[in-house]
């Protein structure tokens, strides 16, 4: 993570660390009673799947009563972080490298990890004659943000694989951490070599620009299980409001039944919220295609996060960091359990 992030996160972590002392929050109800809104980030990606059909279908406000569900849109997990901290937001969707920061950053008083909600779905596109990692050097390859997921995940391959990758675009590949929607115009104009990234940007790149996958990350992973994205809260928000953030979860898991019992429905309503946050929707084969390469899950893959983290430090953006506590499953498993599911676990393995 750049300097720059990393002093803003700090200063909202010292502002949150002083916010958590004071009693009250606004104009939210007291504390152990129902919050009158609920600001919910998600970003404008097929990963957030749930989110999209949750805030599309009205799914999380039918579970959430007469607190008022507040929706806000990211394009990657540092800024959405920011906004946690600064009291912007209440929960959000996230990935788990920007998440670990947050915990590690504030010293573990900012945010609990509550819920999974994707797995898979990201990977390096890359133009034809680069075929092994030997190809990649002297090459440009892009990430949505510099320590973000996708963006640890590439560093992390490349020092595996004998490559290095500044923090300033220099070494044997030069990383370039850019929006994703400049990513996918920068392949399709050669401006880039390749890009680590989530879908449907990585259905995208092969489909409409020709490009290939060097690396699917699922391959990377046991069982081709990664946590992609999770739904995590803002701690003081849930110990004042357990019972709001506990509906929060309900309309959640109500959005992975929604699209693990109509895959087609799930696509055409995640699609139309895609449609009216960006302007445009998907082409149905690059949504078939996305939709194709996830798994959506309430299952964290808690195990995977502890080894993002070990990524993360490896390639020199995150300074050790104890992760016990980050997970509050509590809840969520009573859910689960009360609905005939299976619970889940943060144990690392």
């Amino acid at each position: 993570m750049s300097s720059r992030t990393l002093r803003a996160l700090a200063l909202a972590a010292a502002a949150l660390i002083s916010a958590t002392a004071l009693s009250a929050c606004g104009d939210d109800a007291e504390a152990g009673g129902e919050a009158t809104a609920l600001r919910l980030g998600y970003f404008p990606n097929i990963t957030h799947a749930p989110a999209l059909i949750g805030v599309k279908n009205g799914l999380y406000q039918q579970a959430l009563g007469s607190t008022k569900l507040e929706p806000k849109t990211f394009n990657a997990g540092p800024a959405a972080i920011e906004a946690l901290f600064s009291g912007a937001i209440d929960a959000t969707y996230i990935g788990p490298n920007p998440a670990i920061n947050g915990w590690a950053t504030s010293k573990g008083t900012a945010l609990k990890i509550i819920a999974g909600s994707t797995s898979g779905g990201a990977g390096l596109v890359v133009k034809e004659g680069i075929n092994t990692p030997a190809d990649l050097k002297g090459k440009k390859i892009a990430t949505p943000q510099l320590g973000n997921t996708q963006d640890v995940a590439l560093r992390a391959w490349l020092k595996q694989n004998g490559l290095n990758a500044d923090q300033q675009g220099g070494g044997d590949v030069s990383v370039l951490p850019q929006e994703n929607a400049t990513a996918v115009q920068a392949f399709a104009q050669g401006a880039i070599d390749g890009a680590w990234v989530p879908e449907p940007n990585l259905s995208r790149m092969v489909l409409e620009s020709k490009g290939k996958i060097l690396v699917n990350e699922k391959d990377l992973w046991p069982n081709g299980q990664f946590v992609t994205t999770h739904l995590i809260v803002k701690q003081d928000f849930l110990k004042k409001h357990p019972d709001t953030v506990k509906k929060l979860l309900q309309g959640h898991i109500t959005a992975e039944k929604f699209i693990a019992g109509d895959a087609t429905a799930a696509q055409k309503a995640a699609n139309e919220q895609l449609a009216a946050l960006s302007g445009k929707p998907l082409k149905d084969d690059i949504l078939a295609a996305a939709f194709k390469n996830l798994t959506f899950t309430n299952d964290p893959v808690a195990s995977s996060l502890y080894t993002s983290a070990q990524h993360a430090q490896d390639v020199g953006l995150l300074k050790p960091v104890d992760l016990k506590g980050i997970y509050d499953l509590g809840p969520l498993n009573e859910l689960l359990k009360a609905d005939g599911q299976p619970t889940v676990t943060d144990a690392a393995a």
